[in-house]
């Protein structure tokens, strides 16, 4: 095992240790989880890859360990953004947008890892409650005062959307207890995962009953050609701009010479 991995897996043991002199008051289990690295760089070449993310329970009742009645899921979430989801109709044999519908703050990625199917956690309602999992993140539409039906019909499109590109994921059995305390999770990164700050949550269930959450940060950026490509454009966006054009024109002429017949 990675020794980066080793050194996180000894912090979360110590972390659940237990004094003594707390043997014979309540449980009140609480959960932490660490990143094996806080940044993760990625190329043009990148074609996805799978995050692990160690955890631990803190004061975990052993006999409730033992029967398996501990559930954690993680989620991996990306930076939140404006989306335009808009409606083709076809009109006069011509497939065009009629419709469009823009929702504030949603996330651009959102990968999920269970120990078991949600629905063998906990009841629907708590994860509404929690906004847990892409099936229950609020969707905040642009303009509240649309119809509700509208509302609901673009924001099932968005959520299949996101799924069909693989940004929304669900992994059960994702989560797995390496002993009663020590947990590893395996979250999914998308070939187009996108660049920022991402935010790593994990939930703790007893019983099927939410008991605490904890959080961990990532930062994913991109590195080499495409990291300079990508600080130019965000930075020097009128200079990027010249520098397109003035490619695309040059490419353009060049492919006239190669091409032209005499």
């Amino acid at each position: 095992m990675h020794p980066a991995r080793l050194a996180l897996l000894a912090m979360l043991a110590l972390a659940t240790a237990i004094p003594a002199a707390r043997a014979q008051t309540p449980h009140e289990e609480g959960i932490q989880i660490g990143l094996s690295t806080d940044a993760v760089s990625i190329t043009a070449g990148f074609s996805g890859a799978d995050l692990t993310i160690f955890g631990a329970l803190e004061d975990a009742d052993p006999q409730i360990a033992r029967q398996g009645r501990y559930d954690v899921v993680v989620v991996l979430e990306g930076p939140a953004r404006p989306v335009v989801v808009r409606r083709k109709d076809r009109v006069l044999g011509v497939w065009i947008n009629l419709e469009s519908e823009q929702f504030e703050n949603v996330p651009v990625s959102y990968s999920v890892a269970s120990t078991r199917p949600f629905q063998d956690i906990t009841q629907p309602d708590s994860y509404k409650q929690l906004s847990l999992g892409a099936n229950n993140i609020y969707m905040q539409p642009g303009d509240p005062e649309a119809p509700p039906t509208t509302i609901a019909e673009f924001t099932k499109a968005l959520r299949q959307r996101k799924t069909a590109t693989g940004l929304y994921s669900e992994n059960v059995g994702g989560v797995r207890f390496l002993s009663q305390n020590l947990f590893r999770a395996t979250v999914r990164l998308a070939p187009d995962v996108p660049v920022g700050t991402h935010k790593a949550r994990a939930f703790l269930f007893k019983n099927g009953v939410f008991v605490k959450e904890s959080s961990a940060q990532l930062e994913i950026r991109k590195s080499g050609f495409e990291q300079a490509v990508f600080r130019l454009a965000h930075n020097h966006g009128f200079f990027y701009g010249f520098l397109s054009v003035s490619l695309a024109m040059l490419t353009g002429w060049m492919g006239r010479i190669v091409f032209r017949k005499d």
